[in-house]
């Protein structure tokens, strides 16, 4: 397995920065999911206070050092922004979930010296991988070098 994949799974607080207040975006479902997997998750969210019964935090910033690792599954256009906050505060266990992904991220990446996991789904990958995502796991090993 990838060394930057198996370091950000092993670590166990997670921050998730794009969780909806309707509960309906990837976010959300990974957030449950990571919760469920036994990771602890804090909610990064501008505006709410509170999302499927988790406290959300207005910034990464604002987590004072709780999280050791940065999911982002937001729209790529708000994704440096994250970066670059992400960056001030040394977080480098970040993964950029599908979708998360441009031009202008490759380029903030870059000039930010990060290293990311990207386009690559978290739950096919945070122990223990079941139901769909290990069928697609192992299809993509099949295919794709995982």
């Amino acid at each position: 397995m990838d060394p930057q994949i198996e370091h950000f799974i092993t670590a166990k607080r997670i921050a998730v920065v794009g969780l909806s207040r309707k509960g309906k975006k990837f976010g959300n479902m990974a957030g449950k999911e990571l919760i469920a997997r036994g990771y602890e998750v804090f909610p990064v969210h501008p505006d709410a206070t509170e999302i499927d019964g988790l406290r959300c935090y207005p910034s990464l910033k604002s987590l004072a050092g709780t999280a050791e690792s940065v999911l982002i599954s937001i729209s790529s256009v708000k994704v440096p922004a994250v970066l670059e906050e992400a960056a001030q505060l040394g977080l480098k266990n970040i993964w950029l979930q599908q979708g998360s992904w441009s031009k202008e991220v490759q380029q903030t990446v870059d000039r930010l010296g990060l290293q990311v996991v990207s386009k690559k789904c978290i739950l096919m990958y945070a122990p223990p991988v079941t139901s769909i995502h290990k069928f697609h796991r192992m299809i993509n090993s099949i295919f794709i070098k995982i």
